[in-house]
């Protein structure tokens, strides 16, 4: 049975209880769910379901249990930690303070930009089909780099440190 993680967009503690969110997975039928930090990653074992539709049931359960829509982007663990294992940020050349930086995409780009791309205080560094390697330096004007990447992929998107991806891949 594949372990999936599902991150929501939009999640913070004052929207979402990380306990509620478990139970409404596991209501559902999912097993060996986890969630990771409080900003809505939650890793659990279900059957190989194309991961639209598995995304589609998991938000219908969410808003069920939760009363809150919260879009969910899937990745099945396998895939995620061999795309982590190719190294996405090697040989690029990053400031000793950004933070690394993986965004997911519901589905690939129309058009997707020239990189690197460096803009806002993001550095877009690389792009697979459904994943963006970014870094960003922080500013005092709070996450401008978020509004950049909304503007180039859209809202369907959700954003991780990379030290979050790697705990989700741990989970």
């Amino acid at each position: 049975m594949p372990r999936y993680i599902a991150l929501l967009r939009g999640v913070s503690p004052q929207n979402a209880r990380m306990p509620v969110l478990k139970a409404c997975l596991e209501d559902a039928g999912y097993t060996e769910v986890r969630t990771l930090l409080s900003s809505g990653n939650v890793v659990f074992d279900a059957r190989a379901t194309p991961l639209p539709t598995l995304e589609k049931r998991l938000e219908k359960v969410i808003e069920a249990g939760m009363g809150r829509h919260f879009p969910v982007i899937l990745r099945r663990q396998d895939q995620l930690q061999a795309w982590l294992d190719a190294d996405p940020f090697a040989g690029h050349a990053l400031p000793a303070d950004a933070k690394r930086i993986v965004t997911f995409l519901r589905q690939p780009p129309e058009a997707p930009p020239a990189l690197p791309l460096v803009a806002e205080g993001v550095r877009i560094l690389a792009l697979s089909e459904t994943q963006v390697v970014s870094a960003y330096q922080p500013h005092e004007d709070g996450p401008l780099f978020m509004r950049r990447l909304e503007q180039l992929f859209g809202r369907e998107i959700t954003t991780r440190t990379l030290d979050t991806v790697k705990k989700c891949l741990k989970a």
